[in-house]
């Protein structure tokens, strides 16, 4: 009787030991700072979403959240770097629409966004706007449009790199307008928006978050969003389709981990975010940005994933853009 008591209470205790180290395990993390990748340069929409966030879970999960911008080749050096980090949790992508452009645009990419990575969360979405200098005479698409026509090759557009959001938003535009514009790619979006200000380009499709500051202090001219319908954030700047129904191109940003990362830490970074989501306050920040949240589970996240990369690959395909 006494062995099998000390038998029993052997087993009880190491039933015990496993399931408080299998606690410890799961309420661990983050248990050392988390890196949040963003592909581009500090001062632009993924970036601006990206240190929201990152405040935010900082915060919530009681570790830093550190933005290390790698810009470059379109967001591909930094979904490159995550691709291959451990999965650990401590290394996310902070993904954006440019991530479902490049799976057509490019056509030798090291690896592929969809297979590679666990989806965690959607955080936000956005229309571009088409911004000018305020010194340009254009006040609205159509008159930008017979400007450009009367004028062929002789404007510039900028962007946010080859194949970012902006530059294919804009040879869409091109392609269904025939307008004749020069691409002048930049690092980033405030790069862009700062020669824009200056009069080194004259038009760009910039991310909402990150010009509307300029746009509500005059420095900039909105002339559409790039949306079938207006937005709250701008009420008084026409939609795109408005113009050219057919055109639509907004833009978004979520989380995503290296392939193989835990589902505890999924789930939650995916219930940390969505709080964040849900809090009035950050809703707010968002909003004041021109920007919606996208709350909602990885496999909601996983199935905007899905449907952005084929619409984008129709405007990649329809504006006839590839990289090699």
């Amino acid at each position: 009787m006494l062995l099998r008591r000390r038998k029993f209470l052997r087993i009880g205790t190491a039933a015990v030991a496993a399931f408080v180290s299998r606690s410890a395990s799961s309420g661990s993390y983050p248990n050392r700072p988390v890196y949040l990748i963003v592909g581009f340069s500090p001062g632009g929409n993924t970036d601006i979403i990206a240190r929201i966030m990152g405040q935010w879970l900082s915060q919530q999960l009681g570790q830093p959240f550190i933005i290390e911008n790698r810009a470059g080749a379109a967001t591909n050096i930094a979904t490159q770097s995550v691709v291959a980090a451990p999965a650990d949790g401590c290394t996310l992508l902070v993904a954006s629409a440019a991530n479902a452009i490049n799976a057509t645009l490019y056509r030798n990419l090291k690896f592929d966004f969809v297979r590679d990575t666990e989806p965690i969360a959607g955080i936000a979405s956005a229309p571009l706007v088409m911004c000018v200098n305020p010194s340009f005479s254009a006040r609205s698409v159509a008159e930008f449009i017979a400007k450009a026509k009367a004028s062929p090759g002789e404007l510039n557009f900028g962007s946010s790199g080859v194949g970012s959001p902006p530059h294919v938003a804009a040879e869409f535009f091109k392609t269904m307008t025939g307008v004749t514009m020069v691409h002048v790619s930049y690092r980033g979006d405030a790069e862009a928006i700062t020669d824009l200000i200056g009069g080194r380009v004259q038009v760009y499709f910039a991310t909402l978050p990150g010009s509307i500051e300029f746009i509500r202090a005059g420095s900039l001219r909105a002339l559409a969003v790039t949306t079938t319908e207006r937005s709250a954030a701008l009420p008084d700047v026409a939609a795109m389709a408005d113009f050219l129904p057919a055109y639509a191109a907004p833009i978004w940003n979520g989380l995503n981990a290296p392939k193989g990362t835990p589902a505890e830490i999924v789930t939650a970074l995916n219930r940390s975010v969505n709080a964040g989501l849900a809090d009035p306050n950050l809703k707010a920040r968002f909003a004041q940005l021109g920007a919606k949240v996208l709350p909602g589970s990885p496999e909601d996240y996983a199935r905007l994933i899905g449907e952005e990369t084929k619409k984008w690959r129709q405007i990649v395909e329809f504006a006839g853009l590839h990289v090699d």
